[in-house]
Parts: structure tokens; sequence; C-alpha cells
């Protein structure tokens, strides 16, 4: 039976889910690691500064309202919208608000004439505008598992990383003009998953994560963001959680869980400077599957052991989301923190959305795949899907525990390219329409569009399938 869709625009009391049973000696494992690193050359600062830091924490949680979605209105990036509207079809959307990507030093003052960090808080209260949306991309060793969006920082950079990047932007936003602007800062998307998803004994791991990893680059270097962003009472910091896809199987989504732990309260940081967590950032994971449950069984078969399932207890994103809430609030964090969804990408409209669940007369296999809204090869592709659509518009307080539906990634922005540039530019597979992504199956194409520029350009005939597929429709 298919299952109610979430209720939009709900009261704000958040709700708690029962978590999954806490995994065992394996996660109890990394979470000793990564106390060592935490606590290991890594971490610097003198007792004293730590309880001043600590302090100054607790204050600023205390001034911040619950919610900084409920009620405000929320900066639209005038560039996003100019290339909106550029776009045949895109004027409909133009006015929706999405975040600005900080992803490389230059970016804070304006890069490539773009306006830089100032000219958009300004334009914000230009636009009397109450809520800012930012993302923080630029940790040493940026995106360990990928080639598309290797930063400019390499894994020893944590100096620069701090004192050029993160001091910079925390100055500015402490600035008085901007104290009436509630700031959403998303922190690093990807980074503490990939130290889970993409770290040994996985057949995914890379030795660039292994070394992110062991060293504590990224639990330091996001434990020092949050310590300087989580002291401005008016700046709300929410931790990436990655999606169902990458963390939903038990041995990702518990040793996640003190992953996040462990950065939150690293380098001068505590779980008071977290206001929230964010999910499927860049992602096209559906906020839920409404013609087949985890549970379901056809002619015999769970289908959990579906090719597409594959043992994954999450096939979603609301209640994936909601049970690593629930399982975060048991590991220290506030009992009344809540989570951002980034809904850009994953509406998964168009003629080929499914209406009704597939024929339980066939195989598991079968019915998940005519039951499923997501409409991927595999749910870990995540360059420019062919067929993925414009998701639930930007909404607060939608479901209970939700603070709000985002747009993080700017919808048309490219994810990055298959193809060989002149310039040197990085190219990865997973952007080639052709390449087989997992040779040890049946062929699995990519899903990825065709002549994709490099990552963060605009792509318009991407934009154009999100407008076509866009679910709820636009018209």
């Amino acid at each position: 039976m298919p299952r109610h869709a979430p209720p939009h625009a709900q009261p704000y009391p958040r709700a708690r889910s029962r978590p999954w049973p806490r995994a065992g000696a394996a996660v109890l494992g990394l979470a000793a690691l990564l106390l060592a690193v935490v606590n290991g050359p890594a971490a610097v600062g003198s007792t004293a500064d730590a309880a001043d830091t600590a302090a100054a924490i607790e204050r600023a949680a205390a001034q911040r309202v619950d919610n900084p979605y409920a009620g405000a209105q929320v900066y639209v990036n005038p560039e996003w919208s100019a290339n909106a509207v550029s776009t045949p079809g895109g004027e409909a959307v133009a006015d929706q608000p999405t975040a600005v990507w900080l992803d490389r030093i230059a970016t804070i003052g304006g890069a490539d004439g773009r306006m830089g960090l100032r000219e958009h808080l300004d334009e914000a209260l230009a636009q009397d505008a109450d809520v800012v949306q930012l993302v923080l991309y630029d940790v040493p060793g940026r995106d360990c598992d990928r080639l598309v969006s290797h930063g400019e920082l390499g894994p020893n950079d944590q100096p620069r990383y701090r004192a050029e990047f993160v001091d910079p932007i925390a100055e500015i936003l402490a600035d008085p003009a901007y104290a009436d602007l509630r700031v959403v800062t998303i922190v690093e998307p990807h980074a503490l998953a990939r130290l889970v998803s993409h770290t040994y004994p996985r057949n995914i791991y890379t030795q660039e994560c292994e070394t992110a990893k062991s060293s504590g680059n990224y639990v330091n270097s996001i434990g020092y963001a949050l310590s300087r962003l989580g002291a401005l009472p008016n700046v709300y910091p929410y931790l990436d959680i990655s999606h169902h896809g990458w963390l939903g199987w038990d041995d990702n989504f518990f040793p996640a869980v003190d992953v996040l732990h462990a950065a939150a309260t690293a380098a001068g940081s505590t779980t008071d400077a977290v206001h929230g967590f964010v999910a499927n950032v860049e992602d096209y994971s559906v906020l839920e599957e409404p013609y087949f449950d985890v549970d379901d069984v056809v002619m015999g078969v769970p289908v959990l052991q579906s090719r597409w399932v594959d043992w994954n207890r999450h096939i979603d994103e609301l209640p994936f989301a909601e049970a690593f809430r629930a399982e975060l609030v048991a590991a220290g964090f506030d009992e009344n923190i809540g989570t951002l969804v980034d809904t850009s990408r994953n509406g998964w409209g168009g003629p080929d959305r499914p209406t009704g669940p597939g024929s339980t007369t066939t195989s598991v296999d079968e019915f998940v795949n005519a039951s499923r809204t997501d409409r991927r090869f595999a749910v870990q592709n995540w360059c420019n899907q062919a067929g993925s659509g414009l998701g639930e518009r930007p909404t607060a307080a939608p479901a209970p525990g939700v603070d709000a539906y985002v747009w993080a990634k700017p919808p048309g922005e490219s994810d990055g390219t298959g193809l060989e540039f002149p310039t040197g530019l990085a190219r990865d597979p997973m952007c080639d329409p052709e390449y087989d992504a997992y040779p040890d199956a049946s062929y699995d194409p990519t899903g990825a569009l065709p002549d994709a520029p490099p990552a963060g350009e605009w792509f318009p005939e991407h934009f154009e399938e999100l407008l076509r597929n866009a679910w709820p429709p636009l018209n």
C-alpha cells in the first residue's frame, strides 16, 4: 500500500522517532579512534581558551530562535536568479531562495566577477530579507572521493583554512551591520560522511579519505569552523548528514553519528554550536517513496534484498533524516535540534514517474524498479542526473522535526564534467554518461547528462530538465 505523503507547513513541534538499535564494537572502535584524533596534536588552545569559547557558544545559542526560517523572508541570490530567467521557463522559479557557496578563499571577497560575501549580505538587507543561506565548502583535502571538486587546500593546509577562510567569514558575519540577519551556514557538505563511507574496510575507500580520517583534518577543521560560527548569535550552523544512499546502512549510519559528535566537540567547539543538521545537499534522493516500503515482501522475497535497496533500511530522505536526528539527540545533541532537507533536485516528475506500486506478481527487483520515484540507475549516482526534476519549493517547517526544505544546491549549476578540457580542469568518470559505474555488476550507467561544464558553472540543459520534471509540477 502506498504511504501517505508528508504533511506540509505543519506547526513546529518537533517529533522524535525510535532509533534503530545501536551498533556494536565497530562503532565504539571508531569513536575511540576519533577521540584520539580530536585530543591529539591537531587540537589547539588552552583550557582557559576552550572554556571561554564554550561559554561564548552557550550564550550565542541561547539568543537564537528555534527555527530561523519560521516567518522569515529568505534571501534570493540575484546572480542565480539572472541565470534562471536566462533559460526558457526559468522565470517560474527565479524568485526562489538559494544558498550562496563559498568554495574558495577568493569567493569571500568576490571572484571571477561574482559577488563577494559582503555584497550578498548588503543585498539581503536591501531585499529586507531575514535569512541568508551560506555553504562553506573549502575544507582541506576537500571531497576525497571525487575528482571534479577537489579544493584549493591540501590536507596539510589547516592553518590556511582557519586564518584565510573561516576567520574572515566569521569576522564579516560578526559585523554589527548584519546583526539582524539570520545567517544559516551549511558547514562542509560531504566531508564527515566520507570518513565513514569512503574509508577502509569499505570497498569504495580511497587513500585520500583515509588520510583525512587518520590525520583528523576534517574533524578538526570543521570543529574550528563551528567554534567560530557557533559563538555568533546571528549565525545558525547546520552540519551535513549526507543522504540515505550513502549513510543509510547500519555500518555507515551509526559510525557517522560518532563522527559528527567528534567534529562538534573538536577544536574548541561544543554541541551547542550546532543548530541543526542538513540532509541531501547536492543530491537527488526523494523525500518519500510513496509506492513501496522497506518492509514489503514480494513473492516471498523482502524488498530489502532487491538490488536497488541492497539491505539498506532507509529508502528515502524524510525517514532517514528523522532517524538520524533521533540518534544524534541520543548521542548528546539538543533534543529540540532540527533538520534541513535539500529539495533542489529530488522531484523526479515527468512521464517516467510511476503512478502506483508495481506488480507484486513479478520479481522483487521488477516490483521495486516499477514502484520507485527515484529514477537513477543507482542510488549512489550523483552527477548531473538525467531525468531529475526540481523538488519541493523552499518551505519553512514542512514536517515535524524539519526546519525547512531548502535549495542548498542552486538548481542548474553543474556537478562536474566528464569532458577533457584543454585548461586541465578536473574531470570525473561519474560525470561521463558512457562510463560503467559499477563494472563488477551488470552494466550500470552513471546517468549523467552529456556535455556538462565544470563543477559550479551554469548548465542550462540540466536546468531545463529540472524544470520539465519538477515535482510538484510548476503548473
